[in-house]
């Protein structure tokens, strides 16, 4: 469909294959190194993952009871655990009798509780013995199914809250609680709906694994080969049209994958030899490609994982979750585009023409059913259908429009391929989800979560601006090392709290939360985005982070807008109190304007190069305009005045700033 071949002068070298393995292994490190299985347990394993497919969608449309659905999925989700993931990375490509043997028993460890039925539920506080061994030898199970599919962090950490719950009468003030022996413990985790099978498996069962399905359905229908050859088209021919394809390109990838290392792999290996060409610099290419990559995670209609928590952590429609994520998305895309176009001018920029099969126009008639099923989400909640069936329809009307074109078309072997990938590709996040249970569990047994945040707030001294940088400390912290559904989880339970006893609405908290758990995906040591973008340009790892970190910065300091300023929530499509929409957008234009003024800072170019002098006030005004309570908070100390209309001087810094670029001589201007 697009182009494939550039021609500005030589034609620039593609991706070589040990790059694309190396990039892939970073995948690894995130989704799980699978074993590659041929024959028949290859097809043993794909028939278990196509009728777990088949089981949810059922799920999805018919009624199953809320705790057969839940134990089953987390069986399902043990069992091709065990048979995808090896205990060890030299057994892989084999199933072995160690893999089979936890495998069997986790299924049979899930039929004695589903047998139980409610005499099971109901003996929780006081478990039999059986119970009680039943109980501890699933927690090892599920802890070992974690460290294969996700590593050894997420297990590690379960058992610390694990011995915090039973440690409690030892421990110094003001940690310290009444303790629970590991018969009480394993009742609360392992035989109710609030600690492993609570909230997080729910979401996993009901919506993660959905999406993930709907996902494959797109990818083998060609949708995301589709979104790349569409950015080519549309942007290529300009000096920035690389910077600007890899932009577009995240964002169309990014909804449907929602995964940040897999979008910027494929978009790596499609745009790099055009960024390449148009002279963009190894470290800067992958720091760019990486931060669209992490777009994915930010994007609708999937967002992330996390994302469809926050839905049911605050009770409310995922549909609200999506609205609340637009405004944010847009602006962080938006200082994504600053920052190419300022590349654009930094480096240099060259043309780069490339030679495609068929025209714009051509390639939307042809395979632009592809942005019906993309929409189809959204449209459908519209309606009124809860996400659950919005997603099953939206997977419907997948494999549907895939038949207009025969090489789209799901055909037999390609729709097992896409109900076997869907399942595989929900076992991560699955395994994330069960274990973030026994932390979630723990917190609601021992009150940790209220504990925690009258320490953060104690230490903040009642300062809802410390305690807002405190909490994207502890999030940023938390995020790298464990996954960002985990870290989501955890400080959505223990970090929350601190931010809605101070006035904060509770779902500008967890947006909060959830988009600082976000950026552990561009922070170092599990950068993993950055790390797989290296990969491909062949740049220098950490030199690749700090270039992402520096395309992320000021879009991440768009959440602090909607913890600190009582107009924020307008950011998030939220009417602010006694206020109009009129607030809403008041806010997201001075907010965007601050995002530019940040890029230029963080580029070092405005209209031309700038000066140290020029640079700094380009950042003051714009974090008078993004984040004014720091700056205010500074000044009063200072003056001991109320400040006011700080975003108004902020601007008018930055439009002074441009004037003088544009009036003074080019000679003038020092290189930094």
């Amino acid at each position: 469909m697009a182009a494939e071949e550039l021609h500005a002068g030589k034609e620039p070298a593609e991706v070589s294959t040990e790059a694309l393995r190396k990039a892939e292994s970073y995948i690894e490190a995130e989704e799980g190194a699978t074993n590659r299985i041929s024959g028949l347990p290859g097809m043993v394993v794909t028939a278990i993952a196509v009728v777990m497919s088949l089981f949810h969608l059922y799920a999805a449309y018919a009624i199953v009871p809320t705790q057969e659905l839940r134990y089953t999925h987390v069986a399902f989700v043990l069992l091709l655990s065990f048979l995808l993931f090896p205990v060890a990375a030299k057994y892989r490509d084999r199933i072995r009798w160690w893999d089979v043997a936890p495998a069997a028993i986790s299924v049979g460890l899930i039929a004695y509780a589903l047998w139980g039925g409610e005499d099971f539920t109901d003996r929780a506080t006081v478990p039999d013995r059986m119970d009680v061994w039943v109980g501890v030898v699933f927690i090892i199970v599920l802890l070992e199914a974690t460290r294969r599919t996700t590593g050894l962090i997420m297990p590690v950490v379960a058992l610390f809250f694990i011995a915090y719950a039973m440690l409690g009468p030892h421990l110094p003030a003001p940690w310290t609680h009444r303790g629970y022996d590991l018969s009480r413990l394993v009742g609360h985790l392992f035989m109710t709906l609030e600690g492993i099978f609570g909230v997080a498996v729910d979401v996993s069962a009901t919506l993660i694994i959905l999406f993930t399905i709907y996902g494959a359905f797109l990818a083998q229908s060609g949708a995301g080969k589709f979104f790349i050859d569409f950015s080519l088209a549309l942007m290529g021919g300009k000096p920035n049209a690389a910077g600007r394809t890899v932009v577009l390109s995240s964002f169309l990838l990014g909804g449907p994958s929602g995964s940040g290392v897999a979008t910027t792999v494929m978009i790596g290996t499609v745009a790099y030899p055009m960024m390449e060409k148009a002279g963009f610099r190894k470290n800067d290419a992958g720091g760019l490609l990486a931060a669209g990559g992490l777009g994915a995670i930010l994007s609708p209609p999937v967002l992330g994982a996390a994302a469809f928590l926050i839905a049911e952590f605050l009770k409310i429609s995922y549909l609200d979750v999506i609205w609340m994520a637009t405004i944010p998305t847009c602006l962080y895309y938006l200082s994504l585009l600053i920052m190419v176009e300022l590349d654009a001018k930094k480096f240099g920029a060259r043309d780069v023409s490339f030679k495609q099969e068929m025209t714009l126009g051509q390639m939307t008639r042809r395979y632009g059913f592809h942005f019906i099923s993309l929409i189809a989400v959204v449209a459908f909640m519209l309606v009124g259908y809860s996400p659950m069936l919005s997603v099953f329809y939206a997977t419907a009307v997948t494999f549907a429009l895939s038949f207009l074109r025969r090489d789209t078309a799901l055909y037999p072997k390609k729709l097992v391929r896409a109900l076997a990938d869907g399942s595989i590709g929900a076992i991560n996040a699955a395994t994330t989800c069960a274990s973030a249970g026994i932390i979630v569990g723990v917190v609601t047994l021992t009150g940790l979560g209220l504990k925690f945040s009258s320490i953060v707030i104690a230490y903040a001294g009642g300062s809802l601006l410390l305690t807002a940088i405190y909490t994207a400390l502890i999030v940023w912290i938390i995020g790298l090392a464990v996954p960002v559904t985990a870290s989501y989880i955890i400080c959505a339970v223990i970090a929350a709290p601190a931010l809605t006893k101070l006035g904060v609405p509770d779902f500008a908290a967890h947006m909060f939360i959830f988009y600082y758990a976000v950026l552990s995906e561009v922070s170092p040591p599990t950068a993993l985005s950055p790390f797989a973008a290296a990969a491909i340009t062949g740049g220098d790892p950490y030199m690749t982070t700090l270039q992402s970190w520096k395309y992320t910065l000021p879009a991440f300091l768009v959440p602090f807008v909607f913890v600190l300023d009582p107009q924020g929530i307008g950011l998030l499509l939220s009417i602010p109190k006694d206020g109009s929409w009129v607030e809403i957008v008041l806010i997201t234009l001075k907010t965007a304007a601050g995002l530019m003024a940040l890029a230029m800072a963080a580029q070092g170019w405005a209209l031309r190069r700038t000066t140290a002098l020029e640079r700094g006030l380009l950042a003051l005004a714009g974090l008078l305009l993004v984040f004014p309570s720091l700056i205010e908070a500074l000044g009063e100390l200072i003056t001991g005045r109320d400040l006011a209309y700080s975003w108004l001087i902020g601007l008018l810094i930055a439009g002074a700033v441009l004037a003088w670029q544009n009036f003074r001589p080019q000679q003038a201007a020092a290189t930094i």
